[in-house]
This record gives structure tokens, C-alpha cells and sequence, in this order.
């Protein structure tokens, strides 16, 4: 079953509402009342050697420019599907996903994705190198202004004095820095995050967070999150979509814009933590109830 959230929780300032503040150069090419993503109606299905696999049923949102917006939800809920989708390397079977008031019909510079695996760079080229590749084969830069844009984005990511250093000289945090300020030189119009610090330890994750809320700070870009963890969900997100277990579907929309790091242990905070928590545990006892009978 399909349930909005929107207005659940009103004490908590969890209404839905797009945000009004300055964005990045490639969010402005809109009016902040008009979504920059539109997800409509969008189920993905991909072929297994047995099977046609179901990720996603039927599921909408719409994202603003300068959102952070989080996709949350159990493992196997189509999350990272649905973000290959909006990436453009998935046909939705039915619905359609816009960008821009234009359909999305194939992958694009405007929709930059990183991704959770550290060997995404290119372990022949440095750090400078790795960042200034996409501007000069497919931003169309001069090989001067690439090494501007990319220093200026290597700084950014607090990489300056490791620009010459080469991904294997790199520790795990640093090489999704570069990741990072690779996917933001190009300024896309949307960058794509598919739980790009999960596979770090406890305290480098929680910096790259920090990080990501102060870059975001610096350039108010528009991110789409996938995340399976409540806790940076929170953190990261202004808004959160929570989806159900396979096949993912809208279960609630919440507006977490005022929570972040300083709120953790907080109770706004671990109010709507639980809140999700249940939610997400309810769906776990329907299923094994199912299985039992």
C-alpha cells in the first residue's frame, strides 16, 4: 500500500515544499517554483536469466533545484535502479522521468553520477587529470580551461596539495573526494549519489558527510542521494523519499530540512528516525508474516 506522509508529522516542520534559496548555475536555468526532476509514474524492470524483474512500481517525485534529495529505503528496493533511470542507462517500462521539462532519454553531462566503488578514477591519471577528463572529451574545454576548472573543484574538495598523486597513492575517502569534484566540475544540472560512503569506515563516512554539507554550502548544487542508512538520510537530506521492499514503492515523503549532524541524539532528530525506522520494520513483519502462512 502507498502511503503519503506529507503533513504526518506537522510539529516537525515535515511538510513538503520546494526550497527558495540561491542554486548552482545549472539549477538556475529554471524558476524555483518549477521542479528541476520529474520522476512520474516510473517502474523499472531489468531481465534476469529466469526472470523480468520488478525494481520499482509506479513511483513519482519531483526534485528542486538545490535539494537534497534522499532516496531511502531496505536493500533490493530499486533504489540505485531508480537512480540509473534518472541517469538515463534505464528505459522506465512505464512512466517517464523529465529533467528540465525535457524527457530523459539517455545518459547526459547534466546528470553526473557517483558512484560507491573506489577504482571509479582512472588509476593511469592523476588527480588533476582524473577531474579535468570529462571537461575536455565531453565539456568541450581547452586543455587550459580544464586545468582552471579542475584545480578550482580539486580545491574545493580540500585535494590541492595531492593534484599530481595518483589514484593508488590515494586512501578511500580521498579517491571519493576526487569522485566528488569530478562529477561537480562538470556543473550538471543534477548530481547523482549512489551510497557513495558505504563502503568507508565509521569516521572517514561521517567527515565525507560533513564535507558534502559544506561543498553543498559553497554551491547550493542539486543532489539525488541513495542511501540505505536512516541516520545519514538525515543528515544529508532536506528531503526524504522512503520506499517500500521490493518492488519499490512510495511509502512516505518527509521534509527533514532543519535536522543535520548538530542535531544528531537530538529529539527532532531521533523522533523521525524512529518514525522511519518503524516504517521500514513494519514492512519487514508483513513479509515474514506472509512467509509463515
Amino acid at each position: 500500500m502507498i502511503v503519503t506522509e506529507a503533513d504526518r508529522l506537522p510539529a516537525m516542520n515535515m511538510e513538503i515544499k520546494s526550497q527558495d534559496k540561491t542554486t548552482a548555475k545549472a539549477g538556475s536555468q529554471i524558476p524555483p517554483e518549477r521542479p528541476l526532476l520529474q520522476v512520474k509514474d516510473v517502474t523499472l524492470q531489468y531481465k534476469t536469466k529466469d526472470h523480468l524483474v520488478t525494481a520499482t512500481y509506479c513511483v513519482s517525485f519531483d526534485t528542486y533545484a538545490a535539494d537534497r534529495f534522499i532516496l531511502l529505503g531496505p536493500s533490493g528496493c530499486g533504489k540505485s535502479t531508480l537512480l540509473k533511470g534518472v541517469a538515463g542507462f534505464m528505459k522506465p517500462a512505464n512512466g517517464q522521468i523529465e529533467l528540465n521539462g525535457k524527457p530523459v532519454r539517455g545518459p547526459g553531462p547534466e546528470r553526473m553520477m557517483v558512484f560507491q566503488e573506489f577504482d571509479q578514477l582512472l588509476p593511469w591519471k592523476t588527480v588533476k587529470q582524473n577531474v579535468m577528463f570529462p571537461l575536455i572529451t565531453g565539456g568541450g574545454m581547452s586543455r587550459a580551461e580544464a586545468t582552471d576548472q579542475a584545480m578550482d573543484y580539486v580545491n574545493k574538495v580540500g585535494l590541492t596539495k595531492f593534484a599530481d598523486a595518483y589514484p593508488h597513492m590515494l586512501s578511500g575517502g580521498m579517491k571519493q573526494r576526487v569522485a566528488i569534484a569530478r562529477a561537480m566540475a562538470m556543473e550538471p544540472a543534477i548530481l547523482l549519489m549512489d551510497e557513495p560512503f558505504a563502503a568507508l569506515d565509521a569516521l572517514t563516512r561521517r567527515r565525507m558527510q560533513e564535507e558534502l554539507l559544506q561543498l553543498w554550502d559553497d554551491v547550493r548544487f542539486t543532489v539525488l542521494f541513495v542511501t540505505h542508512s536512516i541516520e545519514e538520510a538525515l543528515i544529508i537530506g532536506n528531503r526524504i523519499l522512503v520506499l517500500s521492499p521490493h518492488p519499490g514503492q512510495v511509502k512516505a515523503e518527509l521534509n527533514s530540512g532543519d535536522l543535520g549532524i548538530g542535531s544528531i541524539g537530538g529529539e527532532q532528530f531521533q523522533a523521525l528516525h524512529n518514525h522511519i525506522h518503524e516504517m521500514l520494520f513494519a514492512d519487514r513483519v508483513e513479509e515474514i508474516e506472509d512467509d509463515d502462512r
